[in-house]
């Protein structure tokens, strides 16, 4: 314990005097000394025989008083002087696991637990291995989540899709049905009938609310180099067609309602991106049957050994490995919000704190690593392998800081904890946090992006 006598004369010596109540195992140790200091700014002590650093206030922190005499008792326990750099040191992990492997299968089971339903997954997905990520949600989530600058976004073969992702916080991806498409067998190059494509979208939840799906086909530039001067007008255009399949199909028939429609150039290759927003939320919100979508292409004064081939819609219409049909595919695209949290934002590339800090028993941010592979979550994870979540620890000790971020509850708080140790003192907390962007495979080996919020410490302070 330590008394500390103040004076409001400052003429007057400052006497501090130390003592504590010895145990018979430290009964041998000298008497505490009495220091006499005379008008110090501020009184604090280093002596080596006492059990914990006191803080000691200066008389200019205090409440005025008119040569009043003030006793406070003020201790600090501090349970170790060691500041570790993560929750659990790796040496300390595998000696724990060593010694309790049971414990920790269950620490680790309650740990995924807690993960998934933080995820909105009811299961943990156990994606198959023919399941496949289109380089479009890859490129998607390296723009989003700021890996690649603005420098480097016109590499990418698409750009940022700002209003689609204005009022979302979830995109999902899916292939369509191939074992359910139609594509005529006498003709299949024809125009007169447009390709039906069927896809399945039972895995989006009931209380996403979609604000945008997007059909997109890729197209392959057909025009050999040296012949693009020789074609003018609409000999260079081509027109396709995307509609919703209103009833069951019959054959060689079908029922549609027209979606998007646009007038593109054959001797360019790109993706096409079409807004079948109406049928999809009939689909979804609606709860109307599920019919699909019909694709037509209409050349214009192009030979026949060129139509249709060019725009990849089916696979038995090219000749395409394995590999490249998976990426090239037809594509559907959603855009929804789970009501958690704030719609997908670009964000920009970090730069790397820096490092050298000086060592600080204070409230602030510690380093905390997140790797998915500690619970084998890494293969349906497909990006970020791991990320940064930090955690806030330290002091909160009186007089708060301006730097430490706190309260005017917190102050107070600190100020009754020098009178009265019953009073906890304020807690290190986080005081800002941000999302982190996750691509994985849900348990339909859909690809599903996800924002999720509150996942990353941002700033620290005294609460």
């Amino acid at each position: 314990m330590i008394f500390v006598l103040f004076s409001g004369d400052p003429g007057y010596a400052w006497r501090i005097y130390r003592w504590r109540r010895l145990s018979p195992v430290s009964s041998s140790l000298p008497a505490p000394h009495s220091i006499s200091l005379r008008n110090p700014s501020c009184i604090g002590s280093q002596q080596t025989w006492t059990v914990s650093p006191c803080f000691i206030f200066c008389r200019d922190n205090m409440i005025p008083g008119n040569r009043m005499l003030m006793v406070i008792l003020l201790c600090q326990v501090v349970l170790g002087e060691s500041s570790h750099a993560s929750l659990i040191p790796e040496e300390g992990k595998k000696k724990a696991l060593s010694n309790h492997p049971g414990q920790s299968h269950e620490l680790l089971r309650d740990f995924e637990a807690t993960l998934l339903h933080m995820f909105g997954l009811q299961r943990r997905p156990r994606p198959s291995r023919s399941a496949v990520v289109p380089q479009y949600l890859l490129d998607l989530y390296r723009l989003q989540s700021g890996e690649v600058e603005e420098a480097e976004a016109h590499n990418v073969s698409f750009e940022y899709p700002e209003k689609s992702t204005s009022r979302a916080n979830t995109v999902r991806a899916f292939h369509h049905e191939e074992h359910m498409e139609q594509v005529p067998s006498d003709r299949p190059y024809s125009t007169e009938t447009p390709l039906r494509f069927f896809f399945n979208l039972s895995g989006i939840p009931e209380d996403e609310l979609l604000s945008t799906a997007e059909l997109r086909l890729y197209r392959q530039q057909i025009e050999e180099p040296g012949l693009e001067s020789q074609h003018l007008g609409n000999e260079d255009l081509h027109r396709i067609n995307v509609y919703e399949v209103l009833k069951p199909p019959r054959p060689g028939q079908l029922i549609t309602r027209l979606l998007d429609t646009r007038l593109v150039s054959h001797n360019t290759t790109s993706w096409e991106s079409f807004d079948v927003s109406p049928a999809v939320l009939r689909w979804t919100h609606e709860r109307l049957p599920n019919y699909g979508l019909a694709v037509e292409v209409l050349h214009l004064n192009q030979t026949p050994r060129h139509q249709g081939k060019h725009v990849r819609m089916s696979r038995s219409l090219h000749h395409t490995s394995e590999e490249e049909w998976d990426q090239l595919r037809p594509l559907l695209v959603t855009f929804g919000h789970d009501g958690k949290g704030h719609p997908l934002t670009r964000r920009t590339k970090r730069s790397p704190k820096q490092r050298g800090r000086k060592r600080n028993r204070n409230c602030r941010r510690h380093a905390l690593y997140v790797d998915f592979s500690d619970v084998g979550w890494n293969d349906w994870i497909v990006a970020p392998p791991g990320y940064q979540a930090y955690y806030c620890h330290g002091d909160c000790p009186f007089p708060l800081a301006d730097h430490l971020n706190s309260t005017n509850h917190a102050i107070v708080q600190t100020l009754v904890n020098s009178l009265n140790s019953n009073i906890p003192k304020a807690c290190c907390v986080p005081t800002e946090l941000s999302a982190i962007s996750m691509l994985y495979l849900d348990e339909t080996d859909r690809v599903v992006l996800k924002n999720y919020q509150e996942m990353v410490v941002e700033g620290c302070g005294c609460r």
